[in-house]
């Protein structure tokens, strides 16, 4: 037999036992690989993969705090939160946006401007933040989409506190209201303290305590499946709701004085003299509010914002009026503080002042003058000459200076976003504003509340609320307590330290009030013929205005007694406070457009001191100045 035939048994099982070698070295190398790699990944890698696990897993759910309530003085509710349903999507579990909206629109429907605030919201929100889509869904939509919700992976119906406003347009200025959070709100919020939160105060009470409202967030670990779904909570802290807000407004009042205006436009401010308590604070007309907290539509923005009465506008705080005759009273005072009258002192009203040297007349409102009138007649009266004379004799710089001590020309600090200051006219204010020089016939249309002259209802209620409590000044204000929840104590607000009287000799305030009682019980008075008297158990010291929108040409304000006429040149004030001799309530009342404060404002004003009235918890003290008494001390008055 040949030896090429024979196996080499030998080397076959040499080669075998390389191969076998290297095999197993190869399997041990992978098994090394392989192991340094769990251990690279359980070890090495240990906390940030069990993180992972444990996001995919675990969900943090941000819970927003229960908005603080708003109630007035007597616990009337006035904001309030109120359950809902909303939708709300999680941006990075959604493949196709457009689409899903699309899809989702005929199971729930969506408008045009839910989908624009939609995609606003998404700019703001981090894309594993669940975004809101649509606000206060109703059963039927709720129904249709739980149906349907297998379709949707990443959007879910989540339950919320919506606000709410159970007397609507009655405090839509003076609340304000709540909307969704926009870019310009998350420039300045901090976003943990916000982080779940969709709304903020964005006017009104609802703005200036935004932080005493709003609260601290909570959250939830939520265990979820495969699909996102919550399966159980594994932890939860409770969210700190925000404080609840007691004003000092009463809503008696304030709907009395909605009431009393009866549509027309203008607004009304009621204070009380002794603390700077707002009791009322009316602007007419007004919105409902309710409409912008959860997105007002286009359509209904647009009749807001392009109806010709502004109901957007708030008049108390922000409506700017020349204030007219209101401003005589503290005009008389300057006089008398600065020592340049005496409350005995005359000036001769012939229906038409003329600056020495000068042809040009400055007219009375009545006809051919009131004649020799002191400084009560003349408030009682309203003459235009007595108050043409005094502010030339007093000059502008020193007007300006007495009357700023009155708030005129500032804000009051109302604890109110957005309060306008008016004008305090003035040489230094003019030339800043227009670049001209000042003139002596300024000055004396300045006396009686004309020319440049700019107050707000709440500036004129806050100088009447001073001169009622002998020239002390309280800053306005609407807080009036405050409480943590519903089982903390109701704390007061402080009262801040006080300030000085503007007001050197109490009887230069004598004076002053006792011109401002003939107004209302001398039968010369301007609201005599009016009767707000009449009635009454306090005795009413007051004054009206009748500010001019355009110069007067020829003589056609006298002899007309057409209201229409006089109502569009016109606006028509009346200032009053109330028990005289020892003041708890003041009022401003403006209307727009009134033939004259007398026979249009003061009556307004009346139905506010009735509402007032009403609210007092016990009848009337006798009041140490009767009615009868006042009418006898007008009459002293202007036979003196």
């Amino acid at each position: 037999m040949s030896g090429r035939n024979l196996k080499d048994t030998h080397g076959e099982a040499s080669r075998f036992g390389v191969r076998a070698l290297i095999g197993f070295a190869l399997i041990v190398l992978a098994l090394a690989v392989l192991g340094g790699r769990f251990w690279y990944l359980q070890v090495m890698r240990h906390d940030e993969f069990t993180t992972r696990s444990q996001a995919n897993r675990v969900h943090l759910r941000h819970l927003p705090p229960p908005r603080g309530l708003i109630y007035d003085r007597n616990g009337v509710l006035l904001a309030d939160n109120v359950p809902a349903f909303r939708l709300d999507v999680v941006p990075e579990q959604i493949k196709g946006m457009d689409a899903m909206l699309a899809r989702l629109s005929t199971v729930v429907p969506l408008s045009g401007d839910d989908i624009a605030r939609f995609r606003q919201s998404l700019r703001q929100h981090r894309p594993f933040e669940a975004v809101p889509l649509k606000f206060h869904l109703d059963e039927a939509d709720i129904d249709r989409f739980a149906v349907n919700a297998w379709k949707f992976p990443g959007v879910d119906i989540a339950p919320y506190l919506t606000r709410n406003y159970p007397l609507g347009p009655d405090f839509a200025h003076v609340i304000g209201y709540v909307a969704r959070i926009d870019e310009k709100d998350l420039a300045h919020l901090d976003a943990d303290r916000y982080a779940g939160t969709t709304h903020i105060g964005k006017t009104g009470i609802e703005k200036y305590y935004e932080n005493r409202l709003h609260g601290t967030p909570g959250y939830e670990l939520v265990e979820v499946n495969a699909d996102q779904r919550p399966q159980r909570v594994l932890e939860r802290v409770a969210p700190k709701p925000g404080q609840n807000l007691y004003l000092g407004i009463d809503t008696r009042i304030q709907k009395a004085a909605i009431a009393a205006f009866a549509g027309r436009p203008g607004a009304a401010v009621a204070i009380d003299p002794r603390n700077g308590e707002v009791l009322a604070m009316v602007t007419v007309p007004s919105f409902d509010p309710n409409l912008f907290v959860n997105g007002i539509g286009q359509a209904d923005y647009s009749d807001l914002l392009h109806d010709p009465d502004k109901p957007l506008l708030n008049r108390a705080l922000r409506g700017g009026y020349p204030p007219g005759s209101t401003i005589k009273p503290f005009m008389g005072l300057a006089g008398l503080e600065l020592g340049l009258r005496r409350p005995t002192d005359t000036v001769f009203s012939s229906g038409t002042f003329y600056i020495p040297g000068q042809s040009r007349g400055y007219r009375d409102d009545q006809r051919y003058g009131a004649g020799t009138v002191n400084l009560m007649q003349a408030i009682t009266q309203s003459v235009n000459t007595y108050f043409y004379s005094l502010a030339l004799a007093m000059g502008i710089d020193r007007m300006d200076a007495y009357l700023s001590k009155f708030g005129f020309g500032a804000e009051t600090g109302v604890d109110l976003p957005s309060e306008s200051g008016g004008v305090l006219p003035s040489p230094g204010w003019k030339r800043a504003t227009f670049n001209q020089p000042w003139y002596a016939g300024e000055t004396v249309i300045a006396g009686i509340g004309q020319g440049y002259w700019v107050v707000t209802p709440i500036q004129l209620a806050h100088a009447v609320a001073m001169l009622a409590d002998g020239g002390l000044p309280h800053t306005p204000h609407l807080l009036r307590a405050t409480r943590d929840g519903r089982d903390g104590a109701i704390v007061a607000r402080p009262d801040p330290p006080e300030a000085p009287s503007a007001i050197r000799n109490p009887a230069d305030f004598d004076a002053v009030r006792q011109g401002m009682i003939g107004v209302v019980y001398d039968p010369r008075g301007t609201t005599y013929n009016v009767g707000i008297r009449t009635g009454f158990p306090y005795v009413i010291a007051g004054k009206t205005g009748t500010a001019e929108r355009f110069s007067r040409k020829g003589d056609e304000y006298i002899t007309t007694k057409d209201k229409a006429i006089l109502a569009a040149r016109h606006r028509a004030w009346f200032i009053c406070f109330t028990p005289a001799e020892a003041p708890r309530i003041a009022v401003a009342v403006v209307l727009e457009a009134g033939a004259w404060g007398g026979t249009d404002a003061a009556p307004i004003a009346r139905k506010i001191l009735d509402a007032w009235l009403a609210t007092q918890p016990a009848p009337p003290a006798p009041s140490t100045l009767t009615a009868g008494a006042a009418a006898e001390q007008a009459k002293a008055g202007a036979a003196q």
